[in-house]
């Protein structure tokens, strides 16, 4: 994994400085997230991976899968990853993308699970106390887990807090055998 984001990186940063000058972000998000589903398809992904064809026609086959929403500079981009042999680095350069654009937009993405379902109170009390920690603007996501016993599991980017039974039983049964 670690390997796919350093070759990824460059061209996710490459694509992010280029929409920013050009305005395009949201653009761009989405041109990348529709690249992406379509390169995890499994017969896309297999002709990406044939040798049998020439960096030319992938990206052609490519740009012609997604349709009218690719622009010039769109096809510029997944012609310079078909010559370079990093088209199955798509998905890994959209959510490295996406990751420069919610940092440039100071917002991130929040997942709840808790083990019941959470009012539109709760969540909103949740969001703004996520805010405040974060100093983001937080969008949350909340999922039922029963496994958790109760209390909540947070995951925002790499932070996780752990609030939940199920965790700090966890916790306990550790401290026990130690």
């Amino acid at each position: 994994m670690a390997e796919l984001s350093t070759l990824a990186r460059p061209y996710a940063r490459a694509a992010f400085e280029h929409a920013v000058a050009r305005g395009g972000l949201a653009d761009w998000s989405n041109a990348l997230a529709q690249l992406a589903a379509i390169s995890q398809n499994e017969t896309v992904a297999l002709l990406l991976a044939s040798p049998a064809h020439t960096a030319e026609q992938m990206a052609d086959t490519l740009a012609d899968l997604v349709g009218e929403g690719l622009g010039a500079d769109h096809k510029n981009f997944i012609n310079v990853l078909s010559e370079n042999k990093r088209l199955p680095l798509l998905t890994e350069i959209s959510r490295l993308f996406e990751d420069y654009k919610a940092n440039q937009e100071k917002s991130v993405d929040v997942d709840v699970w808790s083990a019941f379902e959470l009012s539109d109170e709760t969540e909103q009390t949740l969001a703004r106390v996520l805010t405040k920690k974060l100093e983001r603007e937080v969008r949350v996501e909340s999922q039922v887990d029963q496994s958790l016993i109760g209390g909540v599991l947070i995951r925002a980017g790499d932070l996780v807090i752990d609030g939940s039974v199920r965790g700090r039983l966890k916790k306990l049964a550790e401290a026990m055998n130690s």
